[in-house]
């Protein structure tokens, strides 16, 4: 089994490569660089103070043209530049951002637990609701709470979460003025005592959550449903109630502990998401995390940081990946990889 594991961490070397060198070309041949964005930013300015300057690269001085080149890696060949970004990479080196002027690595770092409370609180809310619901769906098959639940359920999944939250922020927010118009923390944060803090952050939290959570919920309810009641039908529990046992203590003691395998193995899967939060979530409820960072990125052309974003959360879900394997094994004894 062991040997499986090194071979799936040696796997994720080409995959890697092969992940960030297709985004890598797409940045190269993408119009609206980083040193188009510098010029478009020149013209704004000269429109602004009444100037004149010219919206062509080639009215840029040579040598301060080849300057910005090799600053943002575009003096070298596709192949060499890939090359020289992948070095830099493996000595943690993600470049520096044109928008803040700042390492990547650290304008990253600086986001990451933003999108970790938010990641965390949701995907726990979704595991404490599903099971449970799913564990009731599972006992009462077929009748009306189950129709109706998997009616909503699927509702909701059928809306995207940022979508849902779009939603939700205009009808609580705009309307009924119950929770806040986004952000992560309520203005003049400092100045508040502990419970105003509790509570401020508390009401930004709520609309952002559900929208992380609403499309686990289908999949996690559903397919605690399903194993539960795979399991209810097997001999062991059969013979479980053959023997008398009560109906309770037979589902919780002996069919829910092999039905929470699948729910366990997810665990792994998640990581990723937790840890990546989400582009248009984060863009919708304003908040200033990876996801947000990431979609700015993407639309000010600042490339050194979408690179940045996407080897975190390339690395994340292939770990996770692995992850998912390993629980596997774990909690499920009759699994061996060879």
């Amino acid at each position: 089994m062991g040997t499986y594991f090194a071979r799936r961490m040696l796997l994720m070397i080409p995959t890697f490569i092969g992940i960030t060198m297709l985004v890598f070309a797409i940045t190269r041949f993408v119009p609206g660089g980083p040193i188009d964005q510098m010029m478009l930013k020149l013209q704004e300015a000269s429109m602004e103070s009444g100037t004149d300057i010219g919206g062509s690269t080639m009215e840029i001085p040579e040598a301060s043209l080849a300057a910005l080149k090799e600053r943002f890696g575009l003096d070298l060949p596709m192949w060499q530049g890939y090359l020289h970004w992948l070095w830099d990479v493996v000595r943690l080196d993600l470049g520096t951002s044109f928008k803040f002027n700042e390492p990547v690595l650290d304008v990253i770092v600086n986001r990451f637990p933003i999108s970790i409370y938010f990641g965390l609180i949701g995907f726990a809310l979704a595991y404490v609701v599903c099971i449970p619901l799913g564990v009731l769906k599972a006992v009462r098959h077929g009748s009306k709470l189950d129709v109706t639940s998997s009616l909503l359920i699927f509702a909701g999944y059928s809306i995207p979460g940022w979508a849902l939250g779009a939603v939700l922020l205009v009808f609580l927010g705009g309307q009924l003025e119950l929770v806040p118009l986004g952000g992560f923390r309520p203005e003049g944060w400092a100045d508040m005592d502990f419970w105003e803090k509790v509570r401020g952050q508390a009401y930004h939290t709520i609309l952002p959550v559900l929208a992380y959570a609403a499309g686990s919920f289908a999949t996690l309810t559903i397919l605690m449903k399903n194993s539960l009641m795979e399991n209810l039908g097997q001999d062991f529990v059969r013979t479980a109630f053959a023997k008398g046992l009560p109906e309770r203590k037979v589902i919780f003691g002996h069919a829910l502990r092999n039905s929470l395998i699948p729910i366990c193995t997810g665990l792994g899967h998640a990581i990723g998401l937790i840890m990546a939060g989400s582009y248009l979530i984060e863009k919708v409820f304003n908040i200033n995390g990876i996801g947000y960072l990431g979609y700015n990125s993407i639309v000010e052309r600042d490339y050194a940081v979408v690179m940045g974003v996407l080897v975190i959360n390339t690395v994340l879900i292939l770990l996770g990946n692995i992850l998912s394997d390993f629980l596997y094994v774990l909690v499920d004894p009759r699994i061996r990889f060879e």
